[in-house]
């Protein structure tokens, strides 16, 4: 029985919606060569099902897959794979522990069904047992189960919320993973606290409930999945979420250091946005980030993640809050600094750096720029309308129907021109979009590039061509599929070092 080899990176395919739902019919791998993914219409309940399709398992494969689980329980713990560092390394480990046992146990297992036991006890010891094919699916955004003998529903990234052909169907079960998932997020769950917050060793947030008490088809659990290679500026223009002109003015507006914030709701593609247009940031500059829970994946190397700790007792003891990060960050020299979401006092000491000369991009859950600024205002963050007027312009990411189906969109980009004593705002909105042609507009000129102009020296034409040609840059980008992580990088990098030649070799200059 030779070594068996999984790829969690296969390729990726381009998945595009369709209008007419009832002809989707699509398969992709997840999990090389074990597992794909079959995205169909059911005719039966009317809805598109996301189906896991794994390997399947004879009534004598199961009994063998279980004796060498209940033997390896005995002899592994989760803690013991979890130091070990590459996938390769633990499957190895697997490996040669299954051989162990299958020998001690004198088990009978043909040479060709032997990958195929590796994959589950891959997926059951080292993975997250029925929803580690979820997991390693790049379209997926949020998985959620609502109890026992429930269907796992997920978001995907192009069709929304799908359910699935995943479920569990013991209470046993359910609990038992959700105890595993509270050990890999380095929590606490049980009887007399159980509800678990958390982070997994991924960086994916999860939230879950342990018992009846608390909700009442069992335990449940919501992962928002972290994405190990984020989103890039061009794969935003293919799914439409924004405009080359749009990506244009976040370069020129991180370029000369101006503060952005973005808005929406729940999972309307804040941080997604946000890790896009940090590609834009110098990449010489120095970039401090704080965060409740991991999920910005940046291009740089210049860059110091922090990430709040909450307290290791009831007590709080051991808790370092975004406010002490935050306050701390500014001795850290940075030259960008980067806040996942703004809720209370945090803020003053974000707005205090604004007003000192520190770049910063945030998020905040709100949904117009007068929210904004009441939130920003109000109790429990007080703000002067002073230090307000330090933001520069804020983006509004919104949950849109273009053609039946769910989306998401940049809806608006407006500009604080300025806040007076009262709290009365003066704004300038130069990009919007367009629901009914699905269309992004720039109507009116950058109040933000009239304040670069006047305070850099630069001539206002001379920095409106810029932009223009960065747009159309941008565009040709997308237009020949440069789309990775890696190369998109460097085509923007090689632009700011010799913005001519990039222009020319698209024949742009």
């Amino acid at each position: 029985m030779g070594d068996v080899k999984i790829n969690l990176n296969p390729k990726k395919p381009q998945l595009t919606p369709l209008s007419d739902k009832t002809k989707i019919n699509l398969r992709y791998m997840v999990i090389e060569p074990f597992v794909s993914i079959h995205i169909h219409w059911e005719p039966k309940s009317g809805e598109l099902i996301y189906e896991v399709e794994e390997p399947l398992m004879d009534e004598e494969d199961v009994k063998n897959l279980e004796s060498i689980e209940n033997s390896m329980r005995e002899i592994v713990s989760i803690n013991m794979l979890q130091e070990k560092r590459t996938i390769e390394s633990l499957l190895d480990y697997v490996e040669k522990t299954a051989k162990l046992i299958i020998s001690e146990l004198g088990l009978e297992i043909e040479e060709e069904k032997f990958p195929k036991i590796i994959y589950y006890l891959y997926r059951d010891f080292i993975g997250l047992n029925e929803i580690e094919p979820m997991m390693q699916d790049c379209f997926i955004e949020d998985i959620e189960c609502n109890g026992v003998g429930e269907p796992i529903y997920i978001v995907h990234r192009i069709f929304r919320n799908l359910k699935t052909n995943v479920k569990f169907t013991s209470i046993e079960s359910l609990s038992s993973f959700v105890e595993k998932m509270a050990q890999k997020a380095g929590r606490y769950i049980s009887y007399a606290s159980p509800i678990l917050d958390g982070s997994l060793p991924d960086g994916s947030r999860v939230n879950a409930t342990y018992t009846k008490d608390i909700t009442s088809k069992g335990p449940t659990f919501t992962i928002r999945k972290f994405t190990k290679t984020p989103w890039t500026p061009t794969q935003l223009l293919g799914f439409r979420e924004l405009s080359p002109e749009m990506l244009a003015y976040f370069w020129i507006l991180l370029e000369y250091q101006s503060n952005i914030m973005i808005i929406g709701g729940t999972a309307s593609g804040k941080t997604t946005l946000l890790n896009a247009i940090a590609f834009f940031i110098p990449p010489e500059k120095r970039v401090v980030s704080i965060e409740d829970t991991r999920e910005l994946n940046l291009p740089r190397e210049n860059w110091l993640p922090s990430v709040v700790r909450t307290g290791l007792t009831s007590t709080g003891v051991g808790e370092v809050d975004m406010f002490s990060l935050l306050r701390g960050s500014f001795r850290q020299n940075p030259d960008y600094v980067i806040v996942g979401e703004v809720r209370g006092k945090e803020a003053s000491v974000l707005f205090q750096g604004m007003a000192s000369g520190h770049a910063s991009i945030s998020t905040m859950h709100a949904d117009s720029v007068e929210a904004v600024i009441r939130r920003l205002e109000t109790p429990p963050i007080n703000l002067s309308p002073m230090l307000v007027n330090s933001l520069d312009a804020v983006a509004i990411m919104a949950h849109a129907i273009v053609k039946g189906h769910e989306t998401r969109r940049l809806r608006e980009i407006s500009e604080v021109v300025q806040i007076l004593p009262d709290g009365t705002a003066t704004t300038n909105t130069p990009f919007i979009w367009d629901p009914a042609t699905d269309t992004f507009r720039f109507q009116a000129k950058s109040a933000v590039f009239t304040k670069i102009s006047r305070k850099y020296g630069i001539n206002l034409r001379s920095l409106e061509d810029e932009f223009q040609k960065r747009a159309k840059y941008l565009r040709a980008l997308f237009r020949y599929k440069i789309l990775s992580y890696e190369t998109v990088q460097k085509y923007i990098n090689a632009y700011q070092k010799n913005p001519v030649g990039m222009l020319k070799k698209f024949g742009i200059y």
